[in-house]
This record gives structure tokens, C-alpha cells and sequence, in this order.
């Protein structure tokens, strides 16, 4: 069963829908010199909605018929086992440690036939050394081999440095942003640890973004920032 609403698919005509697409269009967009196959999905603090950003951007892609790999790599507060009601100990984790097939550890989502999860698997002692090993590296090759595009959502750069790993080894990285949460001191931080390890930033997702006036929602996007209205009743981490 799933916990999480996404709106994406639940509601394709809604504004919301529209913006994800929008967003969709950007990062297929932003591979100036190759494509975009691989990007981490990371916000500055916790409860900003990463997880629900990156559950509908894959959704969004996996949409067009596009092939999409999507990974619970926070190895600290794994979630998108719960949102997807797959098992918590078979994930990421199994597969780099132990060495399991990836197809063993493979969810497939009924609703949209192209789009694959693995969640964390066990919580490691290790969550930087793991996401940072050659083991790691490895299978993300090979998952872009297997898939148009794999997005890894990841825990809070502005907390710990698991994301700033993995963004030296895909294609791009976004950042979500809430608004009324994020501190800008913190969010500058962030960007100067992305940018000592040479990230390819796409851009800045502006989430958690007010309603006002009669209800109707307001969305603002240009080249590198992008807003999404996070539905109360179903508060992204």
C-alpha cells in the first residue's frame, strides 16, 4: 500500500503534475555536453520533501516511457520502503555487502510498469564508506547500462556528507529547498560543499511553497529554480 500521494500520477492534470513535468523538461534539457542519466536527489535539511521530490520526478519520467531506476540511497533514515510498502531489510545495502543480485533486491511499481525502486536495505554502521566505495560506484555504472535514468535519493547535504559523495559520481544533483524552513546560511554551506567537489547542480527545488488567494496554487519556475506545492497530509522527509 502506499503512503505517500503522488500527484503526478494520481491528478496528471493538476498544476502540480504540470510543474513536475516542467521540471522533468529542464533535466532532460541540462546535459549540455552528454545526457543526464544519473542524479542525486538531496535537500539541505530534514523534512524539506526530498523523497517526495524524487518519487515524482521518477514517476513524471518513468511516464514518457523512459526506463527508471529509483534508489533509497539515506542509509541513515531510509523511507521509501515505507512509502511504497516493499520490504525494509532487502535494499542497497544487501546488494553492495553482500553481493545479491540486484534483480533479487528489484521492486517493480504495477502502476507504472517502467519505473523500478530498491530501497536502503539494513541501516550499515558505514553509511558514507559504503555510498563511497568502488562497490558503490560499480553499480550505479551498471544500473545506467540497465536503465534511461536512475535517480538516488539521498539524505540532507547540509547534515551529513553522503550526498556530496554520490554527487561525484552521476550525472547531476538537485537540491530541494522548503519554504519557511531552510536556513540560507546553511543552503549557501551546502552549495559550497557541492561546489568543492565539482557537483553538476541542475538546480534548486523551491518546495512547500503557501497557498494564497482563493485557493489556487502558485508555482514559480525559470531556469534553475522550481517550486511544487507539498500537500499537507503527505509530508515528504
Amino acid at each position: 500500500m502506499i503512503e505517500l500521494n503522488i500527484f503526478s500520477l494520481q491528478n496528471p492534470k493538476s498544476p502540480v503534475s504540470e510543474a513536475f513535468r516542467t521540471l522533468r523538461t529542464n533535466i532532460q534539457f541540462s546535459g549540455i555536453d552528454k545526457d543526464i542519466k544519473s542524479m542525486v536527489v538531496t535537500s539541505i535539511g530534514s523534512e524539506e520533501g526530498k523523497t517526495t521530490i524524487s518519487i515524482n520526478i521518477a514517476v513524471t519520467m518513468a511516464q514518457t516511457d523512459s526506463k527508471v531506476l529509483l534508489v533509497d540511497c539515506d542509509l541513515r533514515k531510509p523511507s521509501l520502503h515505507r512509502y511504497f510498502g516493499i520490504d525494509s531489510l532487502r535494499g542497497l545495502t544487501n546488494i553492495l555487502i553482500q553481493n545479491i543480485d540486484y534483480n533479487e533486491i528489484l521492486y517493480e511499481f504495477d502502476e507504472i510498469p517502467e519505473l523500478h525502486i530498491i530501497g536502503s536495505g539494513p541501516i550499515p554502521p558505514n553509511p558514507a564508506e559504503l555510498l563511497g566505495s568502488n562497490k558503490m560506484k560499480n553499480f550505479l555504472e551498471n544500473m545506467k547500462d540497465q536503465y534511461d535514468m536512475v535517480i538516488l535519493d539521498t539524505p540532507p547535504i547540509g547534515l551529513v556528507t553522503d550526498s556530496a559523495l554520490l554527487s561525484t559520481i552521476v550525472d547531476g544533483t538537485v537540491l530541494v529547498c522548503a519554504v519557511g524552513k531552510t536556513d540560507i546560511n546553511m543552503a549557501k554551506r551546502s552549495k559550497d560543499l557541492l561546489d568543492r567537489v565539482n557537483a553538476n547542480i541542475l538546480g534548486v527545488v523551491l518546495n512547500k511553497v503557501p497557498i494564497n488567494g482563493g485557493g489556487y496554487y502558485k508555482y514559480h519556475y525559470s531556469k534553475y529554480y522550481y517550486s511544487y506545492y507539498d500537500n499537507p497530509k503527505t509530508k515528504g522527509k
